[in-house]
């Protein structure tokens, strides 16, 4: 069998900051499990025993392994933030969709649809294009009720 390329050795401080994640309960699933991927990998044992041990593939096995000899244990235990959407509206055009919300329904309509929303705030040149959905978003963080007869948020 080859050499293992990626190997781990611990520190002792590193060690204990691993079984101390491991006793606390306050770390997520995938973080406790990757401590015990990374002590149990010091100890010598092989990445198929890690891997039933730990019902884990083999391959998360490894790629623990790698991370944390490329990158060191916080690479090893945590994800690269993601990117994400950028947001469609900001601040100051989401208030302005809600008191568009607010207001009197179009000619034609007893009240705001999320896709007449949605074809006003692009009509108004806020965005090029944006999804029923995600007007439904901003709108849930009022208080506001399109469904109510008096549209709008409510007074408490």
């Amino acid at each position: 069998m080859p050499a293992k390329q990626y190997r781990v050795n611990l520190t002792q401080d590193e060690r204990e900051h691993l079984l101390d994640i491991t006793r606390r309960g306050k770390s997520s699933a995938r973080k406790v499990k990757r401590s015990l991927i990374l002590c149990k990998a010091d100890e010598g044992v092989t990445d198929q025993q890690v891997a039933e041990a730990l019902m884990v593939g083999p391959s998360t096995v490894s790629r623990v392994r790698r991370r944390f000899v490329e990158g060191g244990l916080e690479r090893a235990l945590n994800d690269r933030p993601r990117p994400g959407q950028r947001r469609k509206l900001d601040g100051k055009q989401e208030a302005h969709l809600v008191a568009v919300a607010c207001s009197q329904a179009p000619e034609g309509h007893t009240r705001w649809t999320l896709q007449l929303l949605a074809d006003r705030v692009v009509k108004l040149e806020f965005t090029d294009s944006i999804s029923p959905e995600t007007v439904r978003q901003v709108l849930k963080k009022t208080n506001s009720n399109r469904g109510r007869r008096r549209n709008g948020a409510y007074l408490r």
